[in-house]
């Protein structure tokens, strides 16, 4: 009644420590009386998990779910909800085989008895767990430590699957039931094991599908439509954050990687549209998803809090034609993970820089199904048939500057940045993405002495996108001019804003200073009053204003106190500093204080797309800045684009 009693303020009811049989009464009653999901994590969230793996498992084994013999030691709620999804899906009861502490589940048997367990009854003389785990395909153990025994292992049959799921201890340990079956593949509830069958991995999001689409309860459809998305998610490749949660190598789909890691942020986008899907398909749900490309939008925003932002950029590069991103560090697993991506969401061609047999050797290892020299291009620095002329084209660009051509032939042969920077300047690569390696500005150099500057672009400059909880923030020079003079700032003022345009952003620039329209007069106040004049002549349409606080910027309110009648309305989202120092400070404190993610740093007056990344970029910071790339170099006329 208590419970039942929560239907008009909360949307679904995920239920909690109730044991067995009255939870099955408890959920089956406030099924009847509620129109919102019930939902008993501890029978059915196990349950998920479980058939997921067990689905993974039997495919490995190449055997079919409607063949295979089940014996279980625990009958208690996760377990017989264990048992009734995988009846779903396929398993005959004729073929599952339960016990208890009171031995197995018998067609007569009066003791600890009730109509769920009843379901499972055999007819059989049998009586312990010893004597009917023969032949068995799956063990499923929801019971506790110890119950099986090494030598039952034994009797089992061909590639067994061994679910010992009880806590904290398993009803085997893993090296026992290795030891004595070397073929079997083996799950635990425990997270120092491979294969761990954790509920986390599936409630919130079953209930993320559930409430996004209005669901009046959660059926065995949308059970089974979890189930299978998990399953799907442990064959796909895994992703970079994922695999940090792993010490060793990366898991690859296989009997120690049955069910993904519960760290995987793809699980949301996987299981939530399932399940919607499925209690649309099933007419439970009461708003029904439409568009389901832009609800995989939104929830791709709670994965990748760049989703929203790089939409513009990541639509145009699909849309452009296919250019090739050239990657100077090709050996590096963030490198090889958003070569994966950019091939599987058709965003560009990648070109990756580097050793074959390293390269090889790490896609194996990260688990990531590329086929170099077939999904992608390999520079070999060590053998490629461009040499001499990369070497010749190199000499002619910095033989003047102390560059000998011994020192040229060696530079080829070794720096992956200049490698890079040559095929882009020579049409063998449309963009370059450097700088995941190394020092920033010795890459700078590189790029600067090969690539060169757009015409008329007096100096490099960056410009930093930070993606906070209240929007998208840009900044401006944070990696390149240590004190730019006041025509520098209002070029690089200029250049970051046709850079925003480009994510469907309208810039609006505030120029930072410790002086508030005029309250000091240093030296670094004037330089940047002197640059707003500039930008005003440069860029007439670009809303401007400054020199002003960095609070005035992000405030209307306390801007309007200083200056009633500014040019700039509404909050800044382009914040110019005067110097190299304060604007990579605020970058840092602002990141770190905000949990915000930096997309960046983008390079701002290269003659041809060229980026330098920071070392601690993701591979999904890879991504985005690949993708922004392909769409500068679609740009025909991205060379000579007024500055």
């Amino acid at each position: 009644d208590i419970i039942a009693s929560l239907e008009p303020t909360f949307g679904g009811i995920n239920l909690e420590d109730i044991k067995a049989p009255e939870c099955f009464y408890v959920e089956q009653t406030l099924r009847k009386r509620m129109k919102i999901p019930v939902f008993h994590d501890d029978q059915h969230g196990t349950a998920i998990i479980v058939a997921a793996a067990i689905l993974n498992g039997l495919e490995l084994a190449g055997k079919k779910i409607e063949d295979v013999k089940i014996v279980t030691s625990g009958a208690g709620a996760a377990a017989l909800a264990c048992l009734n999804l995988l009846v779903s899906l396929g398993a005959k009861r004729e073929n599952i085989w339960v016990h208890d502490i009171e031995g197995l589940v018998y067609d007569g048997r009066n003791v600890l008895m009730d109509p769920w367990k009843e379901i499972y009854a055999q007819k059989s003389d049998k009586r312990v767990l010893a004597e009917s785990i023969g032949g068995a395909d799956v063990f499923l153990g929801l019971s506790a430590a110890g119950v099986l025994k090494p030598e039952l292992l034994e009797q089992m049959a061909a590639k067994p699957l061994i679910m010992a799921l009880a806590n904290p201890t398993p009803e085997i340990m893993p090296e026992l039931a290795r030891a004595a079956r070397p073929d079997a593949m083996i799950c635990t509830g425990r997270s120092d094991f491979p294969n761990q069958v954790n509920n986390v991995l599936c409630f919130p999001y079953i209930f993320r599908g559930a409430l996004d689409c209005g669901a009046t309860t959660i059926n065995e459809e949308m059970k089974m439509a979890a189930v299978k998305a998990i399953a799907g998610l442990a064959r796909e490749e895994i992703s970079d954050v994922a695999a940090r949660a792993y010490a060793d190598e990366t898991p690859v789909f296989g009997p120690n990687y049955l069910i993904p890691s519960p760290f995987d942020p793809r699980l949301i986008l996987r299981i939530a549209p399932a399940v919607a899907k499925a209690a649309a398909e099933t007419g439970v749900a009461s708003r029904p998803i439409t568009d389901f490309e832009q609800y995989l939008d939104q929830l791709n925003r709670f994965v990748w809090r760049s989703g929203f932002v790089m939409k513009p950029i990541f639509t145009s590069a699909k849309q452009a034609e296919k250019k090739r991103v050239i990657f100077a560090e090709g050996e590096d697993e963030r490198v090889l993970r958003a070569a994966q991506v950019l091939i599987e969401e058709k965003t560009g061609v990648p070109i990756l820089i580097g050793r074959p047999s390293v390269i090889d050797a790490r896609l194996k290892r990260f688990g990531i199904r590329l086929r170099p020299n077939e999904d992608f291009a390999v520079v070999n620095p060590e053998d490629d048939p461009r040499y001499r002329d990369y070497v010749d084209e190199y000499f002619a660009l910095v033989g003047r500057v102390g560059i000998n051509p011994e020192a040229a032939r060696t530079i080829v042969r070794t720096n992956t940045t200049v490698i890079g920077a040559l095929a882009v300047k020579r049409g063998d690569a449309d963009a370059l993405i450097c700088g995941v390696e190394g020092r920033f500005d010795r890459h700078l150099k590189d790029v600067g002495q090969i690539i060169g500057k757009r015409p008329g672009v007096k100096a490099f400059s960056s410009l930093s996108l930070l993606i906070t909880q209240k929007g998208p923030v840009f900044f401006t020079d944070t990696f390149v001019s240590d004190n730019p003079t006041h025509e520098e700032i209002a070029e690089t003022a200029d250049l970051a804003a046709q850079e925003i345009r480009r994510f469907g952003i309208t810039p609006k620039a505030a120029l930072i200073s410790h002086s508030n329209f005029g309250s000091r007069n240093s030296e670094s106040a004037r330089k940047m009053r002197a640059a707003l004049e500039l930008i005003r002549q440069r860029a007439p349409d670009l809303e401007v204003d400054g020199e002003m606080q960095a609070g005035s910027a992000l405030s209307e309110a306390l801007r309007k106190r200083a200056m009633p009648n500014s040019r700039l309305s509404g909050e800044a989202n382009l914040l110019v500093f005067p110097n190299l120092d304060s604007a990579n400070i605020s970058l840092g404190i602002v990141r770190t204080m905000m949990d915000a993610l930096h997309v960046g740093p983008i390079l701002l007056g290269a003659a041809q797309p060229a980026h330098i990344l920071s070392t601690s970029v993701t591979s999904r910071g890879v991504v985005n800045m690949a993708a922004l790339a392909v769409v500068e170099a679609s740009h025909s006329d991205f060379a000579t684009m007024p500055a």
